[in-house]
């Protein structure tokens, strides 16, 4: 069935990332500076002190974003309080309105006090005294900041939070999820079977709204994420051609049909031209299913399970530099077929092994067709300290016997199929496969509730871990905008996550996820595996879980 494409520690604890966006600043852009990257208009570090005898801080340690998180709505770390400083709340009365927007968490710590104007909330940052003259928490840093620079930084604060929620109205909640065109398709219909039954079921649910009362009044559940009743809509924005044209067709799709978020989605051997999309739209995209995310420092809407590949590289990275320890030289032969996700994990590879002192050799075969040209390319492997296959099953199953001479070898679990790899039986004897996810007979409670739900729903399996990581982030999803409050904000969303993930109890193929602050990869390690038979799917893993 084709689916129609609808379908602080008190008040600040420490102040003020992004360059400027262009090469003439605007104060926007300078007040943005200060707050998530400590960077002043003449490119001078920020510059904090907190009391007599503690050490100062200086550029990105004093940026706020680090307490206030870039939604500026703060956060709680146990007992510790880090409030919001977006205009909303810095210039009302705190404490006073019946119908304050509510904060996941804070319940009635937030302090009482008379709204701040701009001389008041200057001399909080200044002198530490809050908008009625108390003393701020001395883990509150001052800052010596110019009256143009705590000009640009205060105006910067009034617009954190005033942007539109896009996609959220109030009625429906409107949700897309990406399929690329070098998409598996066992992968594609597996992720939107579960994704059609998820919102079907979500939009069958009967409502019951909770009785709670909030300063004399009711709840407004009209505009509450997690009290409102909303219709989830989900868009199916279906990429076609090069990916040079993606990006125009996200934006296309984008304006056509505003959405909060992307939710889960799945790729192949490319997602670039998405992830960037994202972060331009500071849209959230929310664990698609791809090999080979883009993980770049600073970007912050695209949440992933793991690495993926690049894990695996990292894995076989870490082994093959622990056993050429001590050893003068050091080959390694790498082989992989254009055009597929193997072609990122051997340049990753490469650059950690060659930074290492050890050299390594790629011989890539053409693009689908699969067996052809694997002879040639395992020629002379016998002469190498370690040969990887970035391989599909359809390689792998025609590998043959093992060459006169092997040496240590290692093959992508993610490619190659994990438990289910067709390893050749002669070769089983010298692999070490990497496996990114929990082991199998560690992962079979945490599956039991996906595979039941899939069941019942007579959803078949045709692509087990890509239908159990879109069943898992919906129900992440579920989870966190039951706790964003009224908050519509897309960084609160990801912030959200960032915060409360490693709660989870259910994580599907994966031994434990969690986000800390300013994090995407919610899984960071994996296993070095063998076969413990010539034939059939048991695993023995070599060492405990390592994150390289």
């Amino acid at each position: 069935m084709k689916w129609r494409r609808t379908f602080g520690v008190v008040l600040f604890m420490g102040l003020f990332c992004h360059a400027p966006k262009a090469a003439e600043s605007t104060s926007a852009d300078v007040g943005e500076s200060i707050y998530r990257r400590g960077v002043l208009a003449s490119g001078a570090p920020l510059q904090g002190t907190r009391q007599v005898g503690s050490p100062g801080l200086a550029g990105a340690d004093a940026a706020c974003v680090n307490c206030h998180r870039r939604s500026g709505l703060g956060s709680r770390e146990g007992t510790l309080t880090i409030p919001p400083i977006t205009g909303e709340y810095l210039f009302r009365a705190r404490g006073t309105a019946a119908q304050e927007p509510m904060l996941h968490g804070y319940g009635n710590t937030l302090v009482h006090r008379d709204p701040y104007t701009n001389a008041t909330l200057a001399r909080a940052i200044r002198e530490g005294l809050d908008s009625g003259g108390r003393p701020l928490n001395s883990l509150m840093p001052r800052f010596a900041l110019d009256d143009a620079s705590m000009g640009d930084l205060i105006g910067y604060l009034k617009t954190l939070g005033t942007r539109p929620m896009r996609g959220a109205t109030a009625t429906v909640l409107h949700f897309a999820t990406v399929v690329t065109p070098d998409a598996d398709p066992a992968k594609r219909q597996g992720m939107l079977d579960v994704l059609k039954a998820y919102f079907i079921e979500k939009n069958s649910v009967p409502f019951a709204p909770p009785t709670q009362r909030r300063g004399g009044g009711k709840i407004p559940y009209g505009t509450s994420l997690s009290l409102a009743q909303r219709h989830w809509q989900l868009h199916l924005w279906e990429l076609t051609g090069p990916a040079a044209g993606w990006r125009e067709q996200l934006e296309q799709d984008f304006a056509r049909e505003p959405v909060m978020a992307l939710l889960s989605g799945v790729g192949g051997a490319m997602w670039g031209p998405v992830h960037d999309f994202c972060e331009s739209a500071q849209l959230p995209c929310l664990f698609p299913n791809v090999e080979v995310p883009t993980v770049a420092e600073g970007d912050f809407y695209s949440l992933y399970f793991s690495k993926g590949v690049m894990l695996e590289a990292g894995l076989i990275a870490r082994q093959v530099s622990a056993s050429l320890k001590g050893k003068a030289g050091g080959t390694v032969l790498q082989i992989y077929r254009a055009g597929d996700s193997g072609e990122a994990a051997t340049k990753a590879l490469t650059e950690a092994l060659q930074g290492k002192g050890i050299e390594v050799r790629s011989k890539m075969l053409p693009a689908n067709r699969p067996g052809t040209g694997l002879g040639q390319a395992l020629h002379g492997a016998g002469s190498t300290d370690a040969l990887v296959l970035w391989l599909r099953p359809s390689d792998l199953a025609q590998l043959g016997e093992t060459p006169a001479a092997l040496p240590a070898v290692f093959l992508s679990g993610l490619m190659g199929g994990l438990e289910q790899a067709p390893l050749p039986a002669s070769w089983r004897a010298h692999a070490r496969m990497t496996y990114p996810v929990d082991l199998p007979d560690r992962r079979v409670v945490r599956l039991d509730y996906p595979l039941g739900w899939f069941s019942f729903r007579h959803i078949p399996v045709v692509a087990l871990q890509t239908q159990a990581d879109t069943y898992l982030a919906c129900g992440i999803l579920t989870e966190t905008l039951g706790h964003a409050g009224d908050v519509t904000d897309p960084n609160y969303l990801v912030e959200l996550m960032q915060e409360s993930l490693d709660h989870r109890i259910l994580t599907g193929y994966y031994p434990r996820l969690t986000l800390a602050t300013g994090q995407t990869l919610a899984s960071k390690g994996g296993y070095l595996v063998r076969f413990a038979d010539p034939s059939g799917p048991k695993l023995v893993a070599d060492g405990d879980w390592t994150v390289p």
